[in-house]
């Protein structure tokens, strides 16, 4: 914890701010969610079509929609999104604890996936512009705020369950209330600059970001990390329920709590760690390899029995691990391949793409895992989920190799 105030305190005060929003998005965030399904199944009784609509159209609305967000928060600056989103996310997130008709549900749930989009890529922005030249450290300590946010939302979630669900969404509304008044009054408008938005219409900004060729093999190399670190959400947890039955629940949950404690625990010491043995493209390779060789111990262990248990936890802890030496240097690498310019636009664009991936991903997932189980050979998702993570690392290392992954020459952007 010392290290954390110290990290943080040695930011601005604006950083500061913004990596205590970040803890406290996630918190209202993963108060609601993880609960969410049940509600809908149990406490209102929709089908499971339905229920899939709700969730569905949440993560359309962000996925699809953080090229938008992006590019308002480049053209009108960081804050007016970031306020927007929080806005947003406070309406939706009451409407989902009192209305009870799918119409109203579906419509609360996309409010809540733009609310996303609008504000991710600015906050990454924003705290990009005011970390300078410590950005890879900045991004690190975003981290540990952003983890220890989904480590207790779900433990203050079951709390406020115990009382009512209409509890839990309006207490996650209320934080999202008190977020919009408290950026409203003490964060510090920030704009993008003359250099980023010009004066040049959406368009020319979108060029401009498709256009940057560095960036787009960038984007598409580390597709597969997303991928892999989805997996918590996807095979972890079919694992654990194939293996221990009625208990894989529970095993469930101490993933997600292991996964989160882990990146709280780690994220500064392996990041400084990292800082001060590789460059930026190889702590990206070898934590994408460490990331892909967490999925090997459950390759080589039986399906069934106390050594999965074993098993998912070394998978979880590499995973978190290799994802936490990753992230910080691959959110600097999005601004110096963006040379500093449309940020923003950059990260809205990054993130889609990662979006469109993780669900192509799971879909292939999901259907290799059927295969894997009907053909007796569980090894095979695992096998495959490591040849992904060594992939993306095989990728990354290529673009450095062959300069891809350098700060590009600032173009002037189209008319």
């Amino acid at each position: 914890m010392k290290a954390l105030w110290r990290s943080t305190r040695s930011f601005p005060p604006s950083a500061q701010l913004l990596m205590a929003n970040q803890f406290a998005i996630n918190l209202a965030f993963y108060m609601l969610m993880p609960y969410l399904a049940a509600h809908l199944t149990g406490d209102l009784g929709l089908a499971a079509w339905a229920v899939g609509l709700v969730l569905g159209v949440r993560n359309l609305s962000q996925q699809g929609m953080f090229l938008i967000g992006g590019t308002l928060a480049d053209r009108y600056g960081y804050k007016a999104p970031i306020m927007a989103g929080c806005l947003l996310r406070t309406g939706g997130f009451a409407l989902l604890g009192w209305v009870d008709a799918l119409p109203a549900l579906v419509i609360a749930s996309a409010a809540t996936g733009f609310a996303g989009a609008l504000f991710n890529p600015a906050v990454r922005a924003y705290l990009a512009a005011e970390a300078g030249t410590r950005r890879v450290e900045a991004f690190a300590t975003f981290n540990v705020f952003y983890q220890a946010g989904m480590l207790l939302g779900p433990l203050v979630g079951l709390a406020l369950l115990a009382a009512d669900f209409r509890l839990v969404c309006t207490s996650a509304a209320l934080i999202f209330a008190l977020l919009s008044v408290l950026q409203w009054r003490a964060l510090p408008a920030r704009h993008a600059g003359e250099t980023a938005a010009g004066g040049a219409g959406v368009l020319a900004q979108w060029r401009t970001v498709v256009a940057n060729r560095p960036f787009l093999l960038f984007s598409a190399a580390m597709i597969g990390s997303y991928v892999l670190t989805f997996q918590v959400y996807l095979a972890l947890p079919l694992a654990a329920d194939r293996a221990l039955g009625t208990d894989g629940t529970k095993a469930t949950s101490g993933l997600f709590v292991l996964s989160a404690a882990v990146a709280v625990a780690g994220q500064l010491r392996l990041t400084g760690w990292a800082k001060r043995r590789w460059s930026a493209d190889r702590a990206l390779v070898r934590g994408l390899a460490v990331m892909g060789l967490a999925f090997l111990p459950l390759a080589l262990t039986p399906s069934a029995g106390a050594a999965v248990v074993a098993a998912l936890a070394a998978a979880v802890t590499l995973l978190a691990a290799g994802s936490a030496v990753v992230y910080p240097f691959e959110m600097d690498t999005v601004v110096s391949l963006a040379g500093g310019r449309l940020v923003a636009t950059h990260y809205g664009l990054y993130n889609t793409v990662s979006g469109l991936g993780i669900t192509l991903g799971n879909l292939a997932t999901g259907a290799i895992w059927d295969h894997a189980q009907r053909h007796n050979v569980t090894w095979l998702p695992w096998l495959l989920l490591t040849a992904t993570g060594l992939g993306c690392a095989a990728a990354v290392r290529t673009l450095a190799r062959n300069g891809r992954l350098t700060t590009p020459a600032p173009q002037p952007m189209p008319a």
